[in-house]
């Protein structure tokens, strides 16, 4: 029997649609690319967990999978007056109940901290956005197999405004850096488990590119850039060091290195996820 997996994405529908208006990817596809390649044959399933009555397939419960992939979202964790927050955090306490395995991005850290009783609030330093620098791993993280064949020190690719500031019982930090203390984490709950990032080990450079593009007036109104040209060149230089990866200039312009570049190494977390 092949394995299956259930993809969380948490964006509103109006989000997706601005998404598509603004030329950017959607975190579903990056996750079953990925999938695809290191699970050939998985069944993937697709849930928009924030729209009204959305509902698993018909006969499938959440630890009949192999594994529940979260996404990123724009919805804001602390907002406990929103019905589409509340019915996520609902969803992973059920996964935690249920005994699933589940991973999280961005978004899905912050909902696996908060369901399990930890706290999320708006970073102070402002948005951490495209490159998560020099996380560091914790002695936790090294003892952990969400890290290994990972440097103890490395780049990822990250775009958030949010961070936890209370780890919940059950939850071990794994990695940090100077913006976001809480880089990632995994948390034991009940029968079921969560490893997560704050940064987005399912992105690559074009991706990124596509996010920071479509998101130029923030970075402009947040003092990252003078104007929406200058994102807008940023991008298409990353778009550039994306299709030429050897490119010397380009890498030492950008301060890129293979962390950011090979696969193997962006995607690593998540194939030892999959792996565990």
């Amino acid at each position: 029997m092949s394995a299956s997996y259930l993809i969380l994405n948490c964006y509103p529908a109006a989000s997706r649609r601005n998404f598509d208006a603004s030329d950017i990817g959607h975190p579903h596809d990056f996750f079953t690319k990925i999938l695809r390649r290191v699970r050939p044959g998985a069944a993937v399933d697709v849930l928009f967990a924030a729209d009204p009555g959305a509902a698993l397939p018909t006969g499938a419960a959440l630890a009949d999978y192999d594994g529940v992939l979260w996404t990123g979202s724009d919805l804001t964790a602390y907002h406990a007056d929103d019905e589409r927050v509340i019915r996520m955090i609902e969803l992973a306490r059920a996964g935690f109940d249920s005994g699933a395995r589940q991973w999280g991005s961005c978004w899905g850290a912050q909902i696996a901290a908060v369901a399990a009783g930890g706290e999320v609030a708006k970073n102070p330093k402002g948005r951490e956005w495209a490159f998560a620098r020099n996380v560091s791993v914790t002695p936790a993280g090294r003892a952990s197999m969400l890290f290994d064949a990972k440097a103890d020190r490395f780049d990822g690719y990250i775009m958030h405004l949010d961070e936890i500031v209370k780890l919940p019982d059950g939850c071990e930090l794994l990695a940090t850096n100077d913006h976001t203390k809480v880089q990632a984490i995994s948390v034991l709950r009940g029968a079921g488990s969560f490893w997560a990032t704050q940064y987005h080990p399912e992105y690559d450079l074009f991706e990124m590119a596509r996010l920071i593009a479509g998101r130029a007036g923030p970075l402009v109104r947040e003092g990252f850039f003078e104007n929406e040209a200058a994102v807008l060149s940023q991008a298409d230089a990353m778009k550039r060091l994306y299709a030429s990866p050897d490119n010397a200039s380009l890498r030492a312009a950008l301060s890129i290195g293979d962390d950011l570049l090979d696969a193997a190494v962006v995607n690593r977390e998540l194939v030892n996820w999959l792996n565990a």
